[in-house]
């Protein structure tokens, strides 16, 4: 099902029918600040499983998560003084952190470090699904198995609508996806040169 949400300023009530597909163990198409992603809860096992069959993906390499803000952050992963500073500088952004897991995340969302991505992207309509929800949802670049990135939501629900129980239509993004920043100490490390602007870090 393919759902039209503003993208500027996303209404209440199709947000909450969003909350109510991933409060069912739905799996969902949504828009960042970068690219399109598929998520479902934090906690939704079957729906993490299901998105690594519909990606072709492989178990040993974790999605990433969004939250909601800082603070929901340092719920989830543990968060020195230094990686504070940094990501009140650059979030809400196009950034994916790499930090320690807390007890609050489960075991699959892991690295074999103990550590996890997190998100807080500048994007209305899925920080207000995330804060509607109450916890955070996946996230990770919506593709075919091929590898192939996906920026229209129509052509996602064409292509795997059957696959998926919603897709949030916040119109077309071409884009590239987030940097992602290991801020596990205090000598960041630069993963991957994305959207964000990684020469703070460099």
């Amino acid at each position: 099902m393919l759902m039209r949400i503003n993208p500027q300023n996303p209404q209440p009530r199709l947000i909450r029918r969003v909350v109510e597909v991933l409060k069912a163990q739905g799996v969902i198409a949504y828009p960042t600040d970068t690219v399109y992603g598929f998520g479902c809860s934090l906690y939704n096992k079957k729906g993490i499983e299901r998105i690594y069959l519909i990606k072709g993906s492989e178990k040993n390499r974790p999605f990433s998560f969004i939250c909601a803000d800082l603070k929901d952050i340092s719920l989830y992963c543990k968060v020195s003084n230094y990686a504070y500073k940094t990501m009140r500088r650059l979030l809400p952004g196009p950034y994916t952190f790499i930090l320690e897991g807390t007890k609050l995340v489960p075991k699959i969302m892991l690295t074999r470090r103990k550590t996890a991505g997190i998100r807080v992207p500048y994007n209305p309509i899925c920080l207000a699904i995330v804060r509607e929800l109450g916890h955070p949802i996946i996230s990770t670049s919506a593709m075919l198995p091929g590898g192939e990135l996906l920026y229209d939501p129509a052509e996602i629900d064409s292509k795997l609508g059957r696959a998926l129980d919603l897709v949030i239509d916040g119109g077309v993004l071409v884009s590239e996806p987030s940097s992602v920043i290991d801020l596990t100490d205090d000598r960041p490390k630069v993963l991957r040169k994305g959207k964000g602007d990684v020469s703070f870090f460099l």
